[in-house]
């Protein structure tokens, strides 16, 4: 195995453990923030944020961060964004 290779078998790894500890964390931070949480509305009707559309965005907007900062790292390396595609 090249030293390339082991190198980006270390990183997807590492990546796919950092996702999986990231969205167990936030899943139960969520839980406790909407069980918690209600928006209240001047007409006295009471709101309450689904769980799951938290969680939804909460891990969208982590997961659109990660993407932003791969592709910066893509484009610091390489100079293209999507490398080895012309």
């Amino acid at each position: 195995m090249s030293p390339l290779l082991g190198f980006l078998v270390f990183i997807v790894l590492l990546t796919a453990s950092l996702v999986a500890y990231l969205t167990k964390q936030f899943q139960q931070e969520n839980l406790n923030y909407s069980s918690s949480n209600s928006m209240t509305n001047p007409n006295t009707k009471v709101k309450t944020i689904e769980k799951e559309k938290l969680v939804a965005e909460t891990l969208n907007g982590r997961f659109a961060m990660i993407g932003l900062i791969a592709a910066m790292g893509a484009y610091l390396t390489t100079g293209q964004i999507i490398p080895g595609f012309v």
